[in-house]
């Protein structure tokens, strides 16, 4: 049950800020994508704050955090809802702080950005394109609808990684400028090390108020779709053309038959049920030499590729990467909404193998999908697997079955940082949560370390953002 605030008396002292209390748009404003998890649905479902608050400055923040601290009102905060496990949901109730409005870019130079969190990705994307001809490095698949701060908090990677790695890896996050939950909130500047304290940390331990991130060049990118026989034969040619340094890819996807030709349905003229895809995003100038190189893969078909569609084909298209990372579940979700996902690492260097025996291990019940990304500094894969969900407890089993094959779960199907396997919190990562939010307010029910003193967070597990002490080690 959402528990009581003195709601009136922090209206009081954010006159000026726009502040929203109608029950439908505040329990629009509490969720996110979390029903992608029929766990997460059951645990969710009920969840919603008591009042929307939506600055626009820095200043506006940290009025409201001064607000909320001194009435003792916990704050979580929200981009555009985007994420998949629950990061911007209000599990306490008290103020969803919605950052949408403060969306600014403000600085734009070679190699770097500066953008105020609500910032949505393409509309930076568009900025710095036509100050410059750079884009952006990395986005999710809600390229259109995500913003910067929300990517930075409860994201971890996604187009581009083929390239650049995650945001977990050095250089793809500059600066960050963060807000303290104090009496007297504070502005800490953010670098290097101390970045990994906020990257993927859900807002539990401050908010973001400014993002500096690095530029690429700008390339005109051509969508091209491969098919195969096999799903072996799809993934060896993937992971080879992952190796190629020389050409300039942005996304490198797998999904295996029949689920391109059954949910990719303004696709499906293109690609046959039996047809294993690899679906490419390639430089325009890159195009002939990736062409040529699928050659030498028996087996390999053209199915598409977008630059050579005419105008009544290419009508009403995708983007390929709107068919790539969390796209790839959404669209078996409208076509078949007992599909739920996996998040899965097969770990260099036997990943081609390891997911051949995952896959023959499942069958029908769990299909592939791999994302090809650069991690560690290697070209391996993470897998988003669609699986026909039947129970919850089925759905621990085949989690269980791949850590015992050597595929790392990063579970999808939890709420906290640690549970699901991506943020690992350690005593660095708590000294700055008693420092920057000392009574607890932002995010609470996130962070088990916190909530729970008895929680031992020296796992012998696989973590995404691994511990502070060892953020530098490898996997």
């Amino acid at each position: 049950m959402t528990a009581r605030y003195d709601i009136a008396a922090l209206k009081s002292r954010l006159d000026g800020i726009r502040t929203e209390e109608n029950p439908a748009l505040v329990k629009q404003k509490s969720r996110d994508f979390f029903w992608y998890s029929p766990t997460l649905k059951r645990q969710l479902d009920h969840v919603v704050g008591d009042i929307v608050v939506s600055p626009t400055s820095e200043e506006e923040v940290l009025r409201v955090l001064a607000a909320a601290h001194a009435l003792g009102i916990p704050v979580t905060p929200r981009g555009t809802g985007t994420g998949n496990y629950g990061q911007a949901m209000p599990l306490s109730g008290g103020v969803v702080l919605d950052l949408s409005g403060f969306n600014k870019v403000k600085r734009i130079e070679a190699g770097r950005y500066v953008a105020e969190p609500g910032a949505i990705l393409s509309k930076i994307d568009a900025e710095t394109r036509a100050h410059s001809n750079q884009e952006i490095r990395l986005h999710p698949s809600t390229y259109h609808t995500a913003s910067v701060g929300g990517f930075v908090a409860g994201g971890s990677g996604g187009v581009g990684s083929i390239k650049w790695g995650g945001l977990r890896d050095w250089g793809n996050i500059i600066r960050l400028r963060v807000a303290t939950m104090e009496a007297s909130p504070r502005i800490l500047e953010l670098q290097g090390e101390d970045l990994h304290k906020v990257a993927h940390a859900y807002g539990t331990n401050g908010i973001i108020t400014e993002v500096e991130m690095p530029l690429g060049p700008a390339y005109a990118w051509v969508d091209v779709i491969m098919g195969f026989d096999t799903l072996r034969g799809a993934t060896e040619f993937a992971n080879a053309l992952g190796e190629q340094d020389g050409l300039a890819l942005k996304n490198l996807a797998v999904v295996a038959a029949p689920a391109p030709h059954d949910y990719f349905l303004r696709h499906r003229k293109f690609i046959p049920r039996n047809s294993h895809c690899v679906l490419v995003m390639v430089a325009d100038f890159a195009l002939d030499s990736l062409l040529a190189f699928a050659q030498r893969f028996r087996g390999s078909q053209l199915l598409m590729r977008s630059d050579t569609l005419t105008p009544e084909e290419a009508k009403g298209l995708p983007p390929s990467y709107e068919l790539a990372w969390n796209h790839t579940t959404l669209r078996a979700l409208r076509v078949d909404p007992s599909i739920t996902y996996l998040q899965v690492l097969y770990p260099f260097p036997n990943q081609v193998e390891l997911v051949d025996a995952i896959h023959a291990r499942f069958g029908d019940e769990v299909t592939c999908h791999l994302e090809f990304v650069r991690f560690d500094g290697k070209v391996t894969c993470f897998g988003l697997p669609m699986v026909r969900f039947t129970s919850e407890e089925r759905l621990e089993e085949i989690m269980a079955i791949h850590e015992e094959m050597g595929a790392p779960i990063f579970n999808p199907h939890r709420y906290t940082l640690e549970e699901g396997g991506m943020k690992q919190t350690d005593e660095v990562q708590l000294a700055f949560k008693r420092e920057a939010d000392p009574q607890g307010l932002l995010n609470p029910g996130k962070m088990i370390a916190w909530e729970d003193p008895d929680y031992d967070y020296r796992s012998g597990r696989t973590f995404l953002f691994k511990a502070l002490g060892e953020a530098g080690a490898g996997s």
